[in-house]
């Protein structure tokens, strides 16, 4: 991966108050750490990074920074973490991994495709993106952007797993070899999507159907059942009353 120039400034703010500030100001709360290094808070050009951000193909990437006062002129770090906001998407902070040139890292990388997957084109099926992320571990100049696998030869039922991935020089990709990667599913019939539409209720919906249904069946029984003894008794009554009009 290519490193590229970013300038930093030393930060003293870290009061919840003051950071928003800081926001406020068109800055970016930041903060580098490292192996060999004690964490250092900084601030960020906000535009500045979102520029840079932009023209990356991720948001994995691999810097020279130059803080400002700082002995050092440039500190290699890879971007480790980039905070946004919920609402309206804005960088609210960045996290940053000083390393070493010859350091062996260990990332979570993209996956993107190119081409049409012939399963797709011809077939009418539907490219499935399985994984997102690959683990990978390089050293941080080795380390690619983002993983890009041509699907062009995919056809239906068929994917590309892990071990299949062409190789990389200098990155080991992690994790099973049969782990399939993307993939082209079967188009589905009007049989199934009717089949979904007029898919049973939930076991919860069905529950609560027979539930109200053995109340409404007892309550008939529970008024039966409170007249039978009053029956018994005046059953019972009736010998009782002609034996003694017989005396």
């Amino acid at each position: 991966m290519k490193s590229v120039a970013l300038k930093a400034f030393s930060r003293s703010q870290v009061q919840r108050a003051e950071v928003k500030k800081l926001r406020a100001s068109g800055r970016v709360p930041a903060v580098i750490y490292g192996r060999q290094v004690k964490p250092q808070n900084l601030e960020l050009n906000s535009k500045e990074f979102a520029d840079l951000l932009n023209h990356s193909a991720s948001e994995n990437l691999l810097v020279d920074l130059s803080v400002e006062n700082d002995p050092r002129a440039k500190r290699l770090a890879l971007v480790q973490e980039i905070q946004h906001h919920p609402l309206d998407g804005k960088i609210v902070h960045v996290d940053f991994h000083e390393v070493g040139e010859t350091e062996v890292l260990t990332v979570m990388v993209p996956v993107e495709t190119t081409g049409e997957a012939n399963g797709v084109k011809n077939g009418g099926g539907t490219l499935e993106h399985v994984l997102h992320k690959l683990k990978v571990r390089s050293t941080a100049k080795d380390l690619p952007e983002q993983i890009i696998l041509d699907v062009t030869a995919l056809e239906i039922g068929k994917a590309i797993h892990i071990g299949e991935i062409p190789a990389i020089p200098g990155v080991q990709i992690l994790g099973d070899a049969h782990i399939a990667v993307v993939s082209v599913a079967a188009p589905r019939t009007e049989e199934v999507v009717a089949a979904d539409a007029t898919a049973a209720p939930a076991p919860g919906d069905v529950e609560m159907t027979k539930e109200k249904k053995d109340e409404a069946g007892a309550a008939p029984a529970a008024k039966g059942d409170a007249k039978a003894p009053a029956g018994d008794k005046k059953a019972e009554a009736k010998p009782e009353a002609k034996a003694e009009k017989k005396k």
